[in-house]
């Protein structure tokens, strides 16, 4: 061999050696843990995810007998705090935070919880200021009257008076219907969902505007469906979503996965069974068919990439 033949093969295998180690290098750093930023990273450093939770959104997150939350988006949540745990590598435990409709925001954007686990709207004007879940559940306002009301209707409001939970879209939506229909309405708001129930059922109101599904929850926790009538219509429609802060994409996508998870699995519907249809560890059952819409939602999930 000539001495440039020589050189030219020693030349070709150095391109080869450097564009090994060139792959090399690249799929090591391909290989290179993302640092963990946000809810994750404290979730890694303190090993504790805050879940702030309703006392009285029976079945979603209530207390039971002995003051622990239980219910339909607690469950949830502990599936979201189990992925968590998996992507920081460490298992988690949940400090537990009570919120109302009234603070829940300004509790969640202030970073005094990581999840808000109760019966919260997921609409447009929240997305601006908090993130949520995919939808979870997909409720409506109606009212709640005594067993005998002339109320029948929202039209049925003009000159009464109506409780809601303060913070919530029953609110909005009993306020938006008053002003477009002159119905000269009064509008009590209530601290929570408990406060409102207790409003109406001492006569303090006329109609109690709420999220259906905690209306009926009421009924069943009190026994009072022979006292009571909700009402047929629909004063408007409401998903609800796990809530988290917002602009903390690893901690979103380890939610949103956890959730879509819960659907795909067919584990959400068997939750729905145990909450809704089933008797709660309570005692109540409130025997509630999954709506259409949440049909439609689960059905329509397509299943995560491996």
């Amino acid at each position: 061999m000539s001495c440039t033949g020589a050189r030219s093969g020693v030349a070709a295998w150095w391109r080869v050696v450097a564009l090994c180690l060139t792959l090399s290098a690249g799929l090591a750093l391909a290989q290179e843990p993302i640092a963990l930023s946000g809810t994750l990273k404290k979730a890694k450093e303190t090993g504790t995810l805050t879940i702030g939770y309703r006392e009285s959104s029976l079945p979603f997150s209530y207390l039971n007998q002995v003051r622990r939350p239980i219910g339909y988006s607690i469950d949830i949540c502990s599936a979201i705090v189990q992925a968590a745990g998996t992507e920081v590598g460490r298992d988690l435990t949940i400090n537990w935070v009570p919120v109302t409709s009234e603070n829940r925001m300004e509790v969640m954007t202030s970073g005094k919880i990581d999840l808000e686990c109760g019966s919260t709207t997921r609409n447009a004007e929240r997305q601006q200021r908090v993130s949520f879940s995919p939808v979870i559940f997909v409720a409506g306002t109606k009212l709640l009257v005594p067993h005998g009301s002339p109320i029948r209707t929202f039209q049925d409001l003009k000159g009464k008076t109506v409780v809601a939970t303060a913070g919530t879209t029953n609110a909005d939506a009993i306020e938006r219907l008053s002003a477009r229909f002159n119905l000269g309405l009064t509008l009590i708001r209530a601290r929570d969902h408990a406060d409102a129930f207790e409003v109406l059922r001492h006569g303090g109101a006329d109609a109690y505007a709420g999220d259906d599904v905690l209306l009926y929850g009421f009924l069943a926790k009190y026994g009072l469906g022979k006292k009571y009538d909700v009402t047929r219509d629909f004063l408007s429609y409401d998903p609800y979503g796990i809530m988290l802060r917002k602009n903390d994409p690893q901690f979103a996508a380890v939610v949103d996965k956890a959730v879509r998870d819960l659907i795909t699995s067919g584990e959400l519907e068997r939750l729905y069974k145990q909450w809704f249809i089933n008797r709660l560890p309570t005692g109540e059952r409130l025997g509630i068919p999954m709506s259409a819409q949440l049909e439609d939602i689960i059905e329509s999930t397509p299943q995560q990439p491996e």
